[in-house]
């Protein structure tokens, strides 16, 4: 059995992550790895890779560090400083590092090869160690694996960290402004890597307990005050310690103060306050509050240093391990008031900076309790404030005698901002720092701000004042974006974010606060993500509608949008008064009135179809008086650009025609048989705008005296359905914060990131299933034997005996599970120490496993009674899988590609449905596809039809024959209860019963009670007394009448247990009818189609399945409905953002005070691609992409890796195997003969080809972000026609690409050159790979685009996606100087390089599929280009088109039908010609479903292509098919021609770099006669008059002429004559192509 504990530790990241840095590999032509992953536009201009080949420091590495010859390079340290101080150091200008020369240094291995090998941390200088760290701050600007390297040398680590931390002891250097950035950059990416043990260990300790060493005394007793139980009783045991080691220390005086854990923080700090005074040189304030905007200049780099060290603070407070110790010090040190009352926070330049402060700030006043973890409730925070607040009032009355006014007031009166100042200014300014310093002790005396009295304020401000509460504040928040927030760069960020400077933005981490803190960083990004989208979108609409000033100063529109419409009147009709408690409105209503006369057709479809809770946007535009050059405009905001001012979301609430009609009404106000088409072009919606944002904008407008930002709109836009659920989704996280959530017990820690990560794993839980029914899981008895290899496999029979010959299905109970023995307690809930687990292995014996064979009941005599039965023989590890996930708890099931995560899912499934029946499970995956599949084979499983329920848009997908959405399931019980109604009656006549019984489901009830199950009752106990005789189950039995229909006999009378066996198969038969009759009872009693289907939903359904996105959008309606259920699985996990997989979890109400959820399943492959986020900035910044199944791993939470693939041939997987654990292949794959015979036409089944420049040119970039390289796509096309002209079925390849550009230049050709060609077709799909994840084809042509640069592939989980799509052959195209030695891509790409890189075809083959062995290459030829692949495949094509038309001549008129193309062979033809004579287009279930799974013609093979060219051209006039289907030589008289096959002119094979276009002409020629022999060589034409004014055509073979027919009939052709720039099918001077 396998096992499932681990050893793993609370930030203990998976050992599946880690694997050995490949060997070092020749540096050769120095490349370019991921200098594109800045997506920005870099200094000066791009580097490409001529540039970094030519680059002085590429030439340095060759020289040093390059291995060539594998001499081991010879450390120079001067050489590292040297290049330290010359390219590295940046002294001057806004940039911190040359990023130029940093990239080509790590393109180089600078850090792999030469700077960590050599490091020793005893004579390492401070430029060795600089080095480093710039080195990994790039990689994590690249995001890319930063710490692999120094896991070589992992014994050195710690010793290199200290040597970090003491860089700055070093007096004698001085740092510049500018390494400080860096240094604190290297210590931001060292806190974030917590999850590696080998940065954890000495990093965590700079957040201990000595820190308080540095507290000021009165800040000290507070803490212990505050926390006298977590506190206290750690520091004396510190203080102990510190005693015993100063008595060691003897005469030289140990302090604990100078050690580097409570020296490095607080030190930091103090610099940081110090860089903060001299940030802006000269500053001005406007009032005495400071509340004016600075003047003044302001240091670039010492800005840039302010806010990252602000990001380092909100870093650290924002987990708990280093938020417990470092509050207290930021708290004494007022670090969040100082920065508040600095120049920088008011000054222009500092608006990043100012918003990162409120973000710290928020982060300082967190709802926690920093010691024990728990997070604060409302009325905790508000219990906590009135007692800070009475504390003061009883210390003022003691002893201030002038606050005594404070001490007797109520607190109300005192807790707001103006109300405390107002009574503190009576101080003086000494009794004021008195009070703060010595009194309160909420400052340290010494402190430098101390005498300023402003700031004395703001402490005791900042102390007592009542702040919001995380509730309020996320309530208060608009959930549409406005105008402001929008062009905001420091929250919304541009595309081209290049990872150099930080963002007011959270960040997703390993571990989080609180389930609120959780929420609120996914509330916010979610927001902020989903407002670039409507910025991206509203600005597409300003460039197409042209709004401009008419000479009445009335803004107008030139131009048109199809998503967007000029408003001709706005009024707000209703404002509900505020909720209690609340100050904005309850709602907003108003009315919006547009015109639908500009559009015609589907565009006036689409905005007729607007309906409840969609979402418009009203905007607001005054374009600029006159018209801005490009120059001008260029240089200013879009805002400005089109004259935006103000953007508001809104919701549908109805919709009216122009005659007032109601419009696309789902709530049944309107009847089905009322509804009438809209009339008029005036459309009328009545809207719901936001409340929050709504009373922002009156105060600002009461505030300022404004304009009323509602009576200046005048355009609407909508926007499409898919994209346009963001604000569904953020009041469902609005929702869960204003609920007390509960996360079951056993998963919350676990999911905060917090505990022992094994905590919920099936073995540490309770109430485990002792026995397991596997039902159908296991094949046989050796099936389960080998299953559990760890095991010791006993089989029983049901009394008890050993089972000697043991069939399934099985019960197998398990062995209790072995508690892991912890090595150090973790009982210290959520305190951060580590943790080891140790699995106890104190017996070396098997553990024994007790499997019952049981004969399951006779399900009945039917047919349809039978169950279905699984056929997949699951694996060891597969089996585990499903023990897990039936088990309680969290199961977590790594599926690497192929290896059956569908299967596995579906059987835990089908397990957890019989052994829990009464349980109901909530299905969720990423896409529909994913999810249609799991349903299609959840079908063939024994889980009856009327429990299975799928939601959402994609059911129309499902390729079954029932329906499975709630209306087609509530249409399914109706005539299901008609078929059970009659089959009662029926019954009923059997037993001569005359009431009417089948009359309702009721009636049917009290029929089973009377008249069924008494006279089974009688007859059993009739048959209990008379078991000696043989047929007295076949007398007694009362329902023989009703199943003399069965198919076979039921009793035979030879046999009473074998008779009485089957007479309870048909007692179940009818039980389980009245049951079903039962369950149909309560949509007999519901009336309205509403009712029924939640019903359905809410009640009857076990198997509940739909997307993410709609779980997210509905959540508030299944709330509403009472929506139940105990298991949760997740399929696709990996690619689902963090919130859309937490909002599932909780689509259900709990049930006192506890989570209903008894399992989750997780099933996902982070080593794939993560969710999909749009914006840059917050992928690579926040960490948006990162799901909550690969946080789950990098927590080192155990899971379940699945390693056997039966997907692709073993030798493609070997190209990302490596990736994982130990990935092996299955039987099928080894032993199956598809995957060991060689892939027709090629020599290898994979292959990687070197696409040259075309024409001069690599990769182009006609719009920003949107590569296309136009070699590579004619090639990949060249080599799919020639595939298809080999036989290959089209709908068994596809074409994928790494970028959009290149899918759409790819698809372009495809449509040119192949589409509506019969011989080529459209192939399966051409995609990205991005979006082909999760599908796979036989064979897969691989476009990566780049030249220049490596782009985003350097991801090697794109790689990994890329690699494993095919299934038996992958051909990748791409620029081999480029990708060879990319450091992260190696594994894979040393593999593909052991093959020639041209494409190595075998010409002489004509067979599909081939009878080659793939390890056989057969005759290879080696292609030297793209333009020897166009000649192949012209000649190809033209030699099969001439066979065709022959074998149609031989037909026609009674000739051979055998002939093959070796019949017309001589020594003329090419050597590399040939012809298959058919393909086959098998439905292979591992290939992807597509809508283009045949070409374009539905033709299956190329052969019935070339039968259908040759079709035309006998008959063009009535074949219908289109006249560039065909393709002929020029016109030329008709006179004496030879028609054997010649090789083509190699001129006319050329390739475009244009678009091609195609000129038709008109080809006429009489054919009336034809002579045709079995032996055709050469055949002759010749043309005579006839007498009859006719004309005679002889055909003659060997210069004989065998027959002669006379046709009087004249046909015209027209024919498309495709310029020689056609890489198929070109122009020819013969008649041949014709």
């Amino acid at each position: 059995m396998a096992t499932y504990a681990s050893d793993v530790s609370q930030f203990k990241k998976a050992k599946v992550a880690e694997y050995a840095a490949p060997a070092p590999v020749p540096l050769g032509d120095a490349l370019e790895k991921s200098v594109e992953q800045m997506l920005g536009p870099m200094p000066g201009k791009a580097i490409t890779l001529n540039e970094i080949q030519r680059d002085k420091i590429t030439k340095i590495a060759e020289a040093n560090w390059s291995v060539t010859k594998g001499n081991k390079p010879v450390f120079n340290a001067e050489l590292v400083d040297e290049i330290y101080k010359k390219e590295l150091l940046v002294t001057t200008g806004t940039k911190t590092v040359p990023l130029q020369r940093v990239m080509v240094l790590e393109i180089s291995q600078y850090l792999e090869n030469y700077l960590w090998p050599n490091f020793d941390p005893s004579t390492a200088s401070f430029e060795h160690v600089m080095s480093i760290i710039l080195m990994v701050n790039e990689k994590f600007r690249e995001n890319v694996p930063a710490w692999r390297c120094f896991h070589d040398r992992e014994d050195v680590f710690p010793a290199f960290c200290q040597r970090v931390f003491t860089l700055k002891d070093q007096t004698e250097r001085v740092w510049n402004i500018r390494e400080k950035t860096n240094y604190l950059l290297f210590m931001i990416h060292c806190f974030q890597s917590l999850e590696d043990e080998m940065v954890r260990a000495p990093v965590l300790k700079l957040a201990h307990l000595k820190l308080w060493h540095a507290l000021s005394p009165g800040r000290l007793q507070m803490e212990f005050f505050d926390h006298p139980k977590e506190v206290l009783e750690p520091w004396k045991k510190l203080l102990k310690k510190e005693a015993k080691l100063a008595k060691k220390a003897g005469p030289k005086r140990y302090d604990p103060k100078q050690e580097l854990e409570v020296r490095f923080l607080p030190s930091l700090i103090q610099e940081f306050l110090q860089i903060l005074d001299s940030t802006v040189s000269s500053s001005t304030l406007d009032g005495p509050d400071g509340n004016g905007r600075e003047s003044g200049n302001v240091d670039e780099g010492s800005l840039l240093y302010c806010e990252r060290f602000t990001e380092f603070l909100i870093d650290l407070l924002s987990q708990l391990p280093t938020r417990r110790y470092l509050l207290a010090l930021v708290e004494d040190a007022a670090v969040v008031i100082k920065c508040r009352m600095s120049p920088l926070y008011t000054h222009p330049r500092g608006r990043l900076f100012g918003q990162l402060v409120d973000l710290l700030r928020f982060y300082e006043r967190f709802e926690i309790d920093e010691q024990t973890g728990a997070q604060l409730t409302d009325d905790d925070v508000l219990l906590s404030h009135c007692s800070r607040l009475q504390a003061f009032q009883r210390l003022v009355f003691k002893a201030v005698p002038k606050l005594h006014e404070i001490a007797l007031t109520n607190i109300a009166a005192i807790e707001k901002r103006d109300a405390l100042k107002e009574r503190l200014s009576i101080l003086t300014a000494d009794e004021l720092k008195h009070l703060v310093c010595e009194q309160l002790m909420l400052l340290s005396p010494s402190d430098p701000w101390a005498d300023r009295v402003d700031f004395l304020f703001e402490v005791v401000i900042a102390a007592f004042e009542k702040r919001l509460s995380q509730r309020q504040t996320i309530n208060a928040l608009p959930l549409y974006p406005n105008e402001e927030v929008m062009w905001d760069e420091s929250l919304v960020p541009s595309i081209n974010y290049t990872g150099e400077g930080c963002l007011a933005l959270p960040k997703l981490n390993l571990q989080f606060l609180t389930l609120h803190d959780y929420l609120l960083r996914n509330f916010n990004l979610f927001r902020l993500e989903s407002t670039y989208e409507i910025r991206e979108d509203i600005h597409d609409i300003l460039k197409r509608m042209g709004a401009y000033i008419n000479s009445e100063g009335e803004t107008k529109f030139s131009g048109w949008a199809r998503m967007a419409v000029p408003i001709q009147e706005f009024k707000i009709v209703e404002v509900k008064q505020p909720n209690i408690g609340e100050t904005k409105p309850a709602a907003v209503n108003a009315e919006v009135t547009f015109s639908v006369g500009i559009f015609r057709g589907e565009k006036r479809s689409e905005w007729d179809e607007l309906k409840e809770h969609d979402v418009l946007f009203l905007l607001s535009i005054t374009p600029p008086p006159k018209v801005l050059d490009k120059e001008e405009a260029a240089k200013l905001s879009v805002p400005d650009r089109y004259g935006l001012v103000y953007v508001r979301g809104c919701e549908i609430i109805e919709m009216r025609d122009e005659g007032n009609q109601l419009m696309n009404d789902f709530t049944g106000r309107v009847k089905r048989e009322d509804w009438k088409p809209p009339q008029g072009e005036l459309r009328t919606a009545v809207i719901s705008l936001d409340s929050a944002q709504y009373q922002i904008d009156r105060n600002a407008m009461s505030q300022n005296g404004g304009e009323d930002v509602y009576k200046t709109f005048n355009l609407l836009m909508r926007r499409k359905p898919k994209e346009n659920n963001f604000k569904a989704i953020l009041e469902s996280i609005r929702d869960l914060m204003n609920e007390d959530c509960i996360v079951p017990e056993w998963l919350h820690d676990i999911f905060l990131g917090y505990g022992d990560p094994a905590a919920a794993q099936w073995h540490n839980m309770p109430q485990l299933l002792d026995v397991v029914d596997f039902k159908d899981t296991f094949v046989d008895a050796e099936h389960l034997v080998d299953s559990f290899p760890s095991n010791e496999v006993h089989f029983l029979s049901p009394d008890g005996e050993e089972d000697k010959d043991p069939r399934p299905p099985f019960r197998v109970t398990l062995p209790k599970p072995a508690k892991p023995a912890k090595v150090k307690s973790l009982n210290r809930k959520r305190r951060g120490e580590d943790g080891e687990i140790a699995t106890n292995e104190t017996t070396s014996e098997k553990a024994k496993i007790f499997v019952e064979s049981y004969v399951p009941p006779d399900p009945g005599p039917y047919p349809q009674d039978q169950p279905k039965r699984n056929s997949v023989r699951f694996t060891p590890v597969q089996v585990g899988a499903i023990i897990s996930g039936v088990q309680p708890g969290l199961t977590m099931v790594v599926g690497p590609p192929g290896t059956g995560k569908t299967d596995t899912a579906v059987q835990i499934l089908n397990v957890l449905y019989h052994n829990c029946p009464t349980q109901r499970t909530l299905l969720i995956t990423h896409s529909n596809q994913a999810l249609n599949d799991l349903f299609e084979k959840i079908m063939q499983r024994d889980v009856p039809a009327r429990y299975l329920l799928r939601l959402g848009q994609g059911e129309q997908e499902l390729e079954t024959e029932l329906d499975f959405s709630r209306q087609g399931r509530v249409n399914a019980m109706l005539s299901r209860r008609l078929e059970l109604l009659a089959e009662v009656e029926r019954l009923a006549r059997t037993l001569n019963i005359p009431e009417d019984a089948a009359y309702t489901c009721e009636t049917a009830a009290h029929f089973w009670l009377l008249h069924v199950l008494s006279r089974w009752e009688q007859f059993v106990a009739a048959c209990e007394g008379s078991q000696g005789k043989p047929d007295i189950v076949k007398e007694r039995f009362p329902f023989k009448e009703y199943f003399k229909d069965s198919p076979q006999q039921i009793f035979g009378g030879v046999s009473y247990a074998r008779d009485m066996r089957a007479a309870t198969g048909c007692f179940r038969h009818l039980k389980t009818m009245f049951q079903e009759l039962e369950e149909c009872r309560a949509f007999e009693l519901l009336k309205s189609t509403a009712d029924r289907a939640n019903y359905l939903m809410a009640k009857q359904a076990k198997i509940v399945a739909m997307t993410c996105t709609h779980a997210a959008l509905k959540r508030r309606d299944f709330l509403q409905l009472g929506f139940k259920y105990d298991n949760l699985l997740m399929e696709e996990s990996a690619q689902i953002l963090e919130i859309e997989t937490f909002i599932p979890m909780l689509l259900q109400r709990q049930e006192d005070g506890r989570a209903r959820l008894k399992r989750c399943i997780l099933i996902g492959d982070h080593h794939q691609l993560p969710p999909v986020v749009k914006n840059m900035a917050f992928q690579k910044y926040s960490h948006m992409d990162q799901s909550l199944f690969t946080r789950f791993v990098r927590l080192g939470v155990p899971y379940v890796e699945l390693n056997a693939q039966g997907r692709a041939r073993p030798s493609i997987a070997k190209l990302y195997n490596w990736r994982y654990r130990e990935l092996g292949d299955l039987k099928y794959v080894r032993e199956e003969k598809i995957f060991h015979m060689a892939n027709t036409g090629f020599a290898h089944e994979y292959q990687l080809i070197d696409v040259p420049d075309f024409e001069g040119r690599g990769e182009s970039e006609p719009n920003p972000w949107f590569y296309q390289n136009l070699g590579e796509a004619e090639y990949v096309v060249s080599v799919f026609q020639y595939m298809r002209l080999l036989g290959y079925p089209a709908n068994k390849i596809s074409i994928l690409s790494t970028y959009n550009g290149q899918k759409h230049l790819i698809r372009d050709v495809i449509e040119r050159r192949c589409a509506n060609h019969p011989l080529f077709g459209r192939p399966s799909k051409v995609t990205t790979v991005d979006r082909f994840q999760g599908q796979q084809n036989d064979y897969i042509l691989l476009s990566l685009v780049r030249t220049r640069m490596v782009g985003h592939l350097r991801d090697v989980r794109r790689l990994i996606v890329a690699m494993s799509r095919a299934r038996l052959g992958l051909y990748v195209f791409c620029r081999r100087s480029l990708f060879e030695q990319c450091y992260e891509l190696q594994p894979t790409f040393q593999q593909l390089l052991q093959r020639p890189d041209r494409l190595a075809i075998v010409p002489d083959e004509d067979q599909v599929p081939s009878q080659r062995l793939v390890t056989d290459i057969g005759r290879a030829h080696l292609v030297s280009g793209l333009q020897e692949m166009a000649m192949i495949v012209n000649e190809k094509f033209h030699y099969q088109v001439n066979f065709a038309r022959h074998q149609a001549l031989i037909q026609a008129h009674g000739y051979d039908e055998k002939a093959t193309p070796g019949d017309m062979q001589d020594g003329s033809l090419p050597p590399i010609a040939g012809f298959v004579s058919g393909g086959q287009l098998g439905g292979d279930g591992h290939a992807d479903r597509s809508s283009n799974g045949s070409d374009a013609n539905g033709l299956e093979t190329p052969m019935e292509g070339v039968q259908q060219a040759a079709d035309v051209q006998q008959n063009p006039a009535e074949s219908g098919v289109m006249d560039t289907d065909v393709v002929t030589g020029a016109e030329e008289p008709i006179a004496e021609k030879g028609l054997e096959s010649e090789p083509m002119d190699t001129e006319a094979v050329t390739v475009a770099a244009a678009p091609l276009e195609a000129i038709v002409e008109t080809v006429k020629q009489e054919v009336l006669a034809t002579t045709l022999t079995k032996e055709i060589v050469t055949t002759t034409v010749t043309e005579e008059e006839a007498p009859d004014g006719g004309i005679i055509e002889t055909v003659s073979v060997n210069t004989r002429v065998e027959t002669t027919v006379k046709v009087e009939k004249t046909l015209v052709v027209e024919t498309a004559v495709v310029e020689g720039t056609e890489l198929a099918p070109s122009v020819s001077n013969s008649t041949d192509t014709q």
